[in-house]
C-alpha cells in the first residue's frame, strides 16, 4: 500500500477549486445512494472531553473506495503545545478489501472541512448576488486558517474585508501581504459576527456564547458545531445539515434546537438537497442560512482517494508490502 505522511501530503499541495468539485462529485454520489455510511461511534475514556472517532465509509461512482478516518480530539493538547487532534486514513480497495494506502497526517481532515465549506459558499453564490464579501473568522487555529486559504483562493476577488476573533490572540505574519490589508484583528467574536455576511466559527469552545440573532441574508458555517445558544437561531428558517442521524447528538447546536427549540428533520435540509436541487434558492434572499455539519466520512475517503492519486501521479509516497 501506499503510504503518505504529513510532507508527502504537503508536497501534494491544495488544489482548492479542485478539491471542491471532487467533494461536489461526492455529495452527488451520496444523493444517488451509491455509498455506506454507518453512523460513527465516539469512542470516551477517563477524561470525557477527550474523544476518538471512528469514521468508515464506502464511496461508490468515481471515487470507487471503502476505508476509515480514525481521528482524535484532545482539547488540552493545545495547553501542552500539541495539536489538538490526530488523524490517520485507511483506504482499502471496494472489491478485495486489500489495505491500499494509509495518509498519517491531519491535514486530509482540515482540507475535507474547509472544502465542504467552500461548496455550500459556492451554491450561496450561485443562489443569491452576493457582490462582496465580508468574512469573518471566529477561531484562528488551524481550521480557521485553511478556511481563510479556502476562501482567498477561490473567491478572493469578492472578498473585501476579513474580520478575525480568538479569544487567545491571532497572529497575521502568515498570511499572504496580498490579502493583509483587507483584514482586521477585532476585540471581540460580535464585532466579527455582526459585520460578516458569511461567518465561520471555528473554535474549541467549552460553552456557548452566540446570543444574537444573525444578520439577514448572511450564511453561517458553523464548523465548531457548538458556538450558537439556541435562542440566537430561533427565528431561522433556512438550517442545513450533512447528515440529520449524526448531526443531532453530542451536544452539537442542531441537539440543542432539537431539544429547546423543536427543530425536527423535516425543518432541515440536506447537503445533497443544496447541491443536487439548488435548494437555497427556496429562501427569501434576506433569511440567514445556518449550516452544520457533522463531518461525513464520505468527504475523507473522497479526499483521500484524492490525495493517493495525485500523490502517485507525483511520485511522492512510500509504496509499502
Amino acid at each position: 500500500m501506499l503510504y503518505l505522511s504529513g510532507q508527502d501530503i504537503r508536497a501534494v499541495g491544495l488544489d482548492w477549486p479542485t478539491l471542491v468539485e471532487s467533494l461536489e462529485s461526492a455529495v452527488r454520489i451520496i444523493d444517488s445512494g451509491d455509498y455506506a455510511q454507518p453512523v460513527k461511534p465516539y469512542l470516551r475514556y477517563k477524561n470525557p472531553h477527550n474523544r476518538i472517532i471512528a469514521m468508515p465509509a464506502y464511496v461508490g461512482g468515481d471515487v470507487n473506495a471503502a476505508g476509515i478516518k480514525w481521528i482524535s480530539s484532545f482539547p488540552d493538547n493545545i495547553e501542552a503545545g500539541l495539536p489538538r487532534a490526530h488523524s490517520i486514513i485507511v483506504l482499502n480497495d471496494p472489491i478485495t478489501g486489500q489495505p491500499s494506502a494509509f495518509l498519517n497526517s491531519s491535514l486530509p481532515s482540515i482540507v475535507r472541512t474547509a472544502s465542504i465549506s467552500g461548496l455550500m459558499i459556492r451554491h450561496l453564490l450561485q443562489a443569491r448576488s452576493l457582490e462582496r464579501i465580508h468574512l469573518g473568522i471566529i477561531g484562528w487555529g488551524p481550521i480557521g486558517q485553511y478556511h481563510l486559504q479556502m476562501a482567498a483562493t477561490l473567491y478572493g476577488e469578492r472578498i473585501e474585508r476579513v474580520r478575525i476573533f480568538d479569544i487567545k490572540g491571532v497572529d497575521l505574519s502568515g498570511v499572504p501581504p496580498l490579502y493583509r490589508d483587507r483584514m482586521e484583528v477585532s476585540e471581540t467574536w460580535a464585532d466579527v459576527y455582526r459585520h460578516s455576511n458569511i461567518c465561520i466559527t471555528c473554535t474549541v469552545s467549552d460553552h456557548r456564547y452566540i446570543d444574537i440573532p444573525p444578520a439577514k441574508g448572511s450564511l453561517l458555517l458553523n464548523v465548531s458545531l457548538r458556538d450558537y445558544k439556541p435562542e440566537a437561531l430561533a427565528s431561522v428558517k433556512a438550517i442545513i445539515v450533512d447528515d440529520w442521524d449524526e448531526v443531532c447528538r453530542e451536544n452539537t447546536d442542531i441537539e440543542r434546537l432539537h431539544l429547546e427549540q423543536g427543530l425536527t428533520r423535516a425543518g432541515t435540509q440536506r447537503i445533497t438537497d443544496v447541491v443536487s436541487r439548488s435548494s437555497l434558492t427556496e429562501f427569501a434572499v434576506d433569511e440567514p442560512i445556518f449550516f452544520c455539519p457533522m463531518g461525513m466520512a464520505v468527504f475523507d475517503i473522497a479526499t483521500a482517494v484524492y490525495y493517493v492519486k495525485k500523490a502517485r501521479e507525483k511520485g511522492i509516497g512510500t509504496e509499502l508490502e
